[in-house]
């Protein structure tokens, strides 16, 4: 296992742990930091992860300066040291949709979270972050994403995901990667929502794509959102079965 960070647009962070026994050539799970007046981490990570997460994040700001926690969806790659960076930054609070407060967070968060909803933005001085809802896409019900509006970038948790350790930040197509990675783990929820809200996101015109695990992709984001909803539309216009996760 090992862990390192790249700055990916101005001031935002990816921290990205490559585990090698997951999956057949290893997988990386990634952390986001967005160092503003009141910094922001989308996914929390693993709570096994937590010591060397937090400590890439020292590097960059102390810890306890931390006032947002964000993540796509309730899973424990995304939450589950949730509780232990709340203890680590007395003044931080998790921030999540409605549907996901109030199925699972209001209980499991050690803080009451903020519950936001769809289109609301949270400025955190210096950078302004959108929520956004997308249940069911890729999987989940109170699945979501956000966009932070001053630099493009994309938080799009596991939307685009591909095996391997790949590059911090490249340009190449990554479509055909992630129908690889979605043949290998059958993540996503087959069905009508997941190509609408590829096309929703694409109408927001990214240029960079933070990507929960895989590499991060920079360039024309809406080109790449839109060519990996149609690989979708198609599965389910020649009958692939709809699907929950890791059926």
């Amino acid at each position: 296992m090992e862990t390192h960070t790249d700055e990916i647009a101005e001031k935002i962070y990816r921290i990205s742990t490559f585990v090698p026994e997951v999956g057949p050539t290893g997988f990386t799970f990634n952390q986001f930091l967005v160092d503003a007046e009141e910094p922001l981490l989308f996914h929390a990570g693993m709570r096994a992860l937590f010591p060397v997460v937090s400590a890439e994040i020292a590097r960059i700001m102390p810890v306890e300066r931390l006032r947002w926690i964000t993540f796509g969806h309730v899973e424990a790659d995304e939450c589950g040291a949730m509780n232990l960076f709340l203890a680590a930054a007395p003044q931080a609070q998790v921030a999540h949709g409605l549907v996901g407060c109030l199925v699972s967070i209001d209980d499991l968060a050690d803080r009451l979270p903020r519950r936001l909803t769809d289109g609301e933005v949270m400025d955190l001085g210096g950078r302004r972050v959108r929520h956004l809802d997308t249940p069911h896409a890729p999987h989940n019900w109170e699945a979501r994403v956000l966009y932070e509006e001053t630099t493009g970038v994309l938080f799009c948790g596991d939307l685009m995901t591909q095996l391997g350790n790949g590059p911090a930040l490249t340009s190449a197509d990554l479509v055909e990667q992630a129908e690889v990675a979605e043949d290998v783990f059958h993540p996503t929820s087959l069905g009508p929502a997941v190509p609408a809200a590829l096309n929703r996101l694409a109408g927001l015109a990214p240029t960079t794509l933070a990507i929960m695990h895989g590499s991060s992709f920079v360039g024309d984001g809406a080109t790449a959102l839109r060519d990996l909803a149609n690989v979708y539309q198609a599965r389910l216009a020649a009958g692939a079965p709809r699907r929950t996760p890791n059926e």
